[in-house]
């Protein structure tokens, strides 16, 4: 046995071991899953905006005129048309000076935060950040301090610890994989204290959280208080690709230095033009957002009914808990076969003894979709031996009660 069949063995033994479902079609609140048409209640097509019609036509659109390609980086013979507008355009939405693109979430963290450090820096990065801003982290040659989860005392007694040395404090706005919010304000205003940059990832925030979906920096008020915002295009926005709003001065500083930025071809041209539209649609129709949010609190109040304990009030990420990796694996098999398709999480994703399903609301599911879903998870979450007779202490926080449902025996075959 070679060490990579080794590997994938071991990978295999510990229940960590992944495959990729196929989606055939577009992309929407449903889908055909390995040719099973199922509910998707995992997918960060927050908007349901990647297969809406008019952004549809403006990637064709674009095709037609630009080609498919950008043919090299933006610092060679990349830099096109569509580009400028798009950043223009983003720029405008966050209330920015500047914009500028990158080809993913992951190049932009990996090339921002290298570009704001040097070897006797210190980066303050939350322990729940992206695994994309841990990498950027670890390319920027500066020590990293991970302070605890949104904790701004841990975060202060770092600062204080590095006595005016180069800082940089990064979090993500919205975490990924709980739908739990960082202290924006008290972030900023030790910041302040300590004379260090701060840098957000709004990722799962554009387009979901705030005024017209500007996001948690926008709510917050601290649109000029932020030094670099991340944001990005394949979420909310159903494209492709990332940006950064910042002013002027740090944008033509990142098209210097971002190595990612310099080394990397240009967003595709029907991508880019993609994003500009839904980014149109997401400014003229702001209902969007707001049903989005509506939809979220029903799955929340519809799961609390059922026995499982989430803040009925939060976000649009749902994480249930299961402990795990075999647990985890299992009731999202057993939700599947009944329609609905929720993804376990595993390590590295996510910590040891944390595995769980990481639940996602979109605007285009329909109320009766989600009353559906929250069943087909208790029943899922039931057959796994869930309950609060035999729930696992320390490995998986069971619902206080679960609701049998004799109405809906086969998962969301009833629903329209």
């Amino acid at each position: 046995m070679t060490d990579i069949e080794q590997h994938l063995a071991d990978l295999e033994d510990r229940g960590l071991y992944r495959r990729m479902r196929l989606v055939s079609g577009p992309q929407g609140a449903r889908v055909l899953l390995d040719g099973k048409p199922v509910l998707v209640m995992c997918s960060n097509n927050y908007l349901g905006l990647a297969d809406h019609p008019r952004v549809r036509e403006a990637a064709a659109d674009a095709a037609r005129r630009w080609g498919v390609g950008s043919s090299g980086s933006r610092l060679i013979s990349g830099n096109m048309t569509v580009h400028r507008r798009l950043e223009k355009r983003l720029a405008e939405f966050k209330g920015t000076e500047a914009a500028l693109l990158f080809g993913s979430g992951y190049l932009a963290n990996t090339g921002i935060i290298p570009a704001l450090t040097q070897p006797g820096d210190v980066v303050f990065s939350d322990e729940l950040n992206h695994a994309s801003i841990v990498d950027g982290c670890r390319l920027s040659r500066a020590e990293v301090f991970v302070y605890d989860h949104g904790d701004l005392e841990h975060l202060a007694w770092g600062l204080r610890q590095a006595r005016g040395t180069g800082s940089l404090i990064v979090t993500d706005s919205m975490f990924s994989m709980d739908g739990d919010f960082a202290p924006l304000e008290g972030i900023v205003e030790l910041a302040h204290q300590h004379d260090a940059r701060v840098m957000v990832d709004e990722a799962h925030a554009t387009g979901t959280t705030g005024p017209g979906g500007r996001g948690a920096v926008a709510a917050a008020g601290l649109t000029n208080e932020v030094d670099v915002i991340v944001g990005t295009l394949g979420k909310s926005l159903g494209a492709y690709g990332a940006y950064v709003a910042c002013d002027t001065q740090m944008a033509r500083y990142l098209v210097n230095v971002a190595r990612p930025f310099i080394f990397s071809t240009a967003p595709a041209p029907p991508v880019a033009a993609a994003a500009a539209e839904a980014l149109e649609i997401l400014i003229e129709e702001p209902r969007r957002v707001q049903r989005l949010r509506q939809n979220s609190e029903l799955f929340r109040r519809e799961l609390n009914r059922h026995g499982f304990e989430v803040d009925p009030t939060g976000a649009h990420i749902v994480p249930l808990i299961t402990g795990n990796a075999e647990s985890a694996m299992k009731m999202t098999e057993t939700a599947l076969e009944r329609g609905v398709f929720a993804q376990g999480i595993r390590p590295p994703t996510v910590a040891p003894g944390l595995c769980r399903l990481r639940l996602s609301v979109m605007a285009s599911h329909k109320q009766d979709e989600l009353r559906a879903a929250a069943r087909v998870l208790a029943a899922a979450a039931k057959g796994v031996g869930f309950t609060p007779d035999t729930g696992m202490p320390g490995e998986f926080a069971p619902p206080a009660r679960f609701i049998e449902d004799t109405d809906d025996q086969d998962g969301l075959a009833s629903v329209a």
